[in-house]
């Protein structure tokens, strides 16, 4: 994606955080760091992208948990506590590795001080790696699996009309005109990528897989064949036809199935802000996700009536987060009623540590705050209400969908009391959508410091032959 030109208007938009404004809770969703390039698979987190990841959860860290005028109300600072977070993701190497990485950075090692404790024999006991932090990990199956569950990250992979809407785009005017206007310049740089495709793949068609490969060798490779080839307009050209073609895949405005991952996506939003919101917990929830998921949330919140870069690809590590603030006073585990929350919407294109943390109106909107219940109407009304309702829209008759029932789920609480009792009047459809949920203990994240302290690097095997990924395809798009 190509950098905002719209920040100096932002920046005279954004209120300085008041002194008595509270966050009370977020929702991170962030794409994974850096990897290797698709055309070779299997991806993996390269060293650049861990790094990306690593601090991205460290700039969260300094936003939401150490103490400063936006620190979430109420959350542990140094010590984790697993209630107050939720971290989520898909069985996907690259997005797991990141939720690791990105989990480093947001509670690190505590040091022997609080990473040790003295047992009843008076032995002092020290937590590995100068007090490590394991923090579980939600993963989900990959949705090729048949299972109905696994649906929330994976957007449209699982959802066989979705798959087949998108894929109305290869039939359009706007895709029949772009393949044969630009076939002459996909052919004008196969030289720079001539090993991995050839002239009858190297075409708009595969767009995205072409920029991949482009984008992933400019960061890596110090000699690239042909390179000459790669002159600044023609990288632009690359990046701006790969982002118009998967924006396209993405979100069509005439068909909201075609941004069924944005649907979910809006829908688990919803679901544990407002789940902080009537029960305290959990304070910060994290997601990592395909970009994919970006783009059709983009389309649905009507973002790029903002500015036309909310269509292209996020950069790596890119992150979105909503926050729950509030102006009134909170004491306690009481939080104030509904009607003096408000959601605020930040972006980062590109991991937030080196790319600023941006606030922008959702929903055509003219504020950089909606109220709790204008937010809730408007996400609701792009979100779908559960998993019984992501099989009938998606057509699905896999296992995980065959046994669903169609189910709402109704949050009730009352304003102003304790977490068990509060009830704020707040009535949600967004219910059922992650199903059966692996608790997995990062035990790789352990791994992996292992093998960086000891200087050892985990090293994919490649295929034999570069796979040249083309379209019409409905898998993870991260």
């Amino acid at each position: 994606m190509v950098a905002f030109h719209f920040q100096v208007l932002v920046l005279a938009l954004l209120p300085l955080i008041e002194a008595s404004e509270t966050i009370l809770g977020a929702f991170i969703f962030s794409r994974h760091g850096d990897r290797s390039t698709k055309s070779y698979p299997p991806t993996h987190l390269t060293d650049l992208g861990y790094q990306q990841i690593y601090q991205s959860g460290g700039f969260y860290r300094n936003r939401y948990i150490t103490n400063g005028s936006t620190q979430i109300y109420g959350i542990s600072t140094d010590l984790v506590k697993l209630s107050q977070l939720e971290v989520q993701t898909a069985v996907d190497d690259v997005l797991q590795s990141c939720a690791t990485g990105f989990l480093q950075g947001l509670y690190p090692p505590v040091g022997a001080t609080l990473g040790s404790q003295t047992l009843a024999n008076g032995t002092s006991v020290e937590a590995p790696f100068n007090g490590y932090q394991i923090v579980p990990v939600n993963a989900l199956a990959s949705a090729v699996d048949n299972s109905g569950d696994a649906t929330w990250l994976q957007g449209a992979s699982g959802c066989v009309n979705a798959v087949a809407a998108s894929n109305n785009y290869f039939f359009s005017s706007d895709y029949k005109t772009l393949s044969s206007s630009t076939a002459s310049f996909y052919q004008s740089i196969l030289p720079v990528i001539n090993n991995t495709f050839t002239a009858a793949t190297a075409i708009y068609k595969n767009a995205y897989a072409i920029w991949d490969l482009v984008q992933v060798s400019m960061i890596h490779n110090a000699t690239i064949q042909s390179s000459d080839l790669l002159t600044p307009a023609n990288v632009l050209q690359l990046e701006t036809l790969a982002n118009h073609h998967e924006f396209s895949l993405a979100y069509n405005a005439s068909n909201s199935l075609v941004a069924i991952a944005g649907s979910v996506l809006a829908s688990q939003i919803v679901e544990y802000l407002n789940m902080t919101l009537t029960t305290t917990a959990p304070k910060l929830s994290l997601q990592l996700g395909e970009y994919a998921a970006f783009l059709s949330f983009f389309g649905l919140a009507s973002l790029p009536s903002v500015s036309d870069n909310f269509t292209g690809i996020v950069n790596f590590a890119s992150s979105m987060t909503f926050e729950l603030v509030t102006n009134a006073t909170v004491t306690g585990t009481a939080y104030p009623p509904v009607d003096q929350v408000s959601v605020r919407f930040l972006f980062a294109n590109g991991s937030a540590a080196d790319t600023p943390l941006m606030p922008y109106p959702l929903f055509g909107q003219s504020s950089l705050e909606l109220p709790w219940t204008t937010f809730m109407t408007e996400m609701n009304k792009i979100s779908v209400s559960g998993q019984a309702d992501w099989c009938t829209a998606c057509g699905n008759t896999s296992t995980g969908c065959t046994s669903t029932s169609t189910s709402v789920v109704t949050v009730t609480a009352t304003p102003g009391a304790t977490d068990s009792s509060r009830d704020n009047g707040i009535s949600t459809a967004v219910g059922g959508v992650i199903g059966a949920m692996v608790t997995l203990a990062v035990i790789l994240g352990i791994e992996a410091l292992v093998l960086l302290l000891v200087g050892l690097r985990i090293v994919e095997k490649r295929s034999a032959s570069p796979v040249v990924v083309t379209e019409p395809q409905g898998g993870l798009k991260a």
